[in-house]
């Protein structure tokens, strides 16, 4: 049996609002707020943990070991790790801050994930994002690849490849870019790949206020690396229009699941072409939920996080949407939802969180989770410490309480001690996921 699971990435303890990414409207209006980063642990958890319940596989991804030392001394700061913390709060206080970005929470980015019904030799393959539209995310592949190794690390099921080269031209955002349709998880899929412009075609369209962060160029090299049908593959672009109004991610503006499709109704360039595409490519199974302006604004799906949800299918086949409490919040967004659900849709209900300090930030539900669809066989061969239960949950959260700080503010960062407190929680880490010594401080 063939299912599909989540993993969320756990917020490490340096989760902060340093209003780095520019085009995402959330982070940057957040900027210079005071964090709380054991709160926004325990929500993700607390959101980990409910899936769990729900009856579906639920996996966890350590974060990444921030700050990050070693991009500090490779752009030119030197001495203790102290005086490095302290020279570059004083010259250069916005690379000090990207290297302590917490942003792997958002594991939608970490890579793009390819499952054995797709690939021509029948193995999961994963691929890094690059991200190198940001300072403070092109600095993960590296680690990314080393934690997806130590959870999935059996090479008779998975394949790792690296990042693709770090220019611009390959620009690359990961599954936040990538949906993939299928009847069953076992399935044969369409895999979808939307991006936000093409670096060497000229005639399409880009954004002009905000920046177009993946290529067509990059979807097609992950599709070749991890050797997909062309026949069931499909790249559409995203509106360049809604990209400039904050739109910076396709999870922004569309989701879909197995059969289903929910997306506004400028999600896409020439959308109603886009759309007759995927239908031509998936067959007449394919439900397509498209939201109309006059229901929901794309302000109101940006603000909300409308299209940031996850929509999952629990094992009794009922479609749900895990939404954020702000779509409760916002009028348009809560009408639309209840429409849905009372409805001849196929949502049968809608679930809230409070992922509150993620969404601060600039990252819902849906940024927080990497989707693998597994076999049986593949389930097996997977970290087990990695996935979710009761136990893993109490033994998290203990650790979370342990050693995170209730506070933590942009002045913060140059206390050497948030460094020391930091690695300690994720050495400890390492050890309850069974993961190995995957962070460079470890090997020194």
């Amino acid at each position: 049996m063939h299912l599909e699971a989540n993993f969320d990435g756990l917020v490490g303890p340096t989760h902060n609002y340093a209003g780095l990414s520019f085009g995402n409207v959330a982070s940057q209006s957040n900027a210079d707020a005071h964090s709380n980063p054991k709160a926004a642990a325990l929500q993700g958890l607390d959101k980990m943990v409910s899936l769990s319940r729900l009856g579906l596989c639920q996996g966890v991804l350590a974060p990444q070991a921030r700050p990050d030392l070693d991009t500090l001394k490779q752009l030119g700061f030197s001495g203790t790790p102290g005086q490095i913390l302290d020279r570059a709060y004083q010259q250069a206080p916005q690379l000090l801050m990207a290297c302590y970005s917490a942003s792997s929470m958002w594991s939608a980015n970490a890579a793009t994930v390819s499952p054995s019904a797709d690939s021509a030799d029948g193995k999961v393959h994963f691929t890094p994002a690059n991200l190198v539209n940001k300072l403070h995310r092109a600095i993960e592949p590296a680690q990314t690849g080393r934690t997806l190794k130590a959870v999935f690390g059996d090479p008779n099921h998975f394949v790792h490849h690296s990042a693709l080269p770090g220019h611009e031209a390959f620009g690359d955002e990961g599954a936040a870019n990538h949906t993939r349709l299928c009847s069953a998880y076992g399935d044969q899929g369409l895999q979808l790949f939307v991006y936000g412009r093409s670096a060497y075609d000229s005639s399409k369209p880009a954004p002009q206020r905000y920046p177009a962060r993946h290529t067509l160029e990059a979807s097609q090299a992950v599709a070749r690396l991890h050797q997909l049908d062309p026949a069931h593959t499909l790249y559409i672009q995203q509106n360049p229009e809604v990209i400039d109004q904050g739109v910076f991610h396709n999870d922004v503006i569309a989701v879909g699941n197995r059969n289903l499709l929910l997306c506004h109704e400028q999600a896409f360039l020439n959308q109603k072409d886009a759309l007759a595409q995927i239908r031509q490519r998936f067959g007449e199974q394919l439900h397509i939920m498209e939201v109309p302006t006059s229901a929901v604004s794309i302000s109101s799906a940006v603000s909300s996080y409308l299209f940031n949800t996850q929509l999952v299918t629990l094992p009794d086949g009922r479609h749900v949407i895990i939404a954020p409490t702000e779509c409760q919040e916002n009028g348009e967004v809560a009408a639309y939802l209840q429409y849905l659900v009372e409805g001849d849709s196929p949502i049968s209900d809608v679930i809230h969180f409070d992922v509150k300090q993620s969404m601060k930030n600039g990252g819902g539900p849906a940024c927080l989770r990497l989707r693998v669809a597994l076999s049986a066989a593949e389930r097996q061969a997977v970290n087990s410490a990695c996935l979710m239960d009761e136990e893993n949950y109490q033994h998290l959260s203990a650790w979370v309480e342990r050693h995170y700080r209730d506070r933590l503010s942009r002045d913060d960062l140059r206390d050497p001690s948030l460094l020391l407190e930091s690695q300690t929680a994720l050495d400890e880490l390492t050890q309850l996921l069974k993961l190995g010594s995957i962070y460079p401080f470890q090997r020194v």
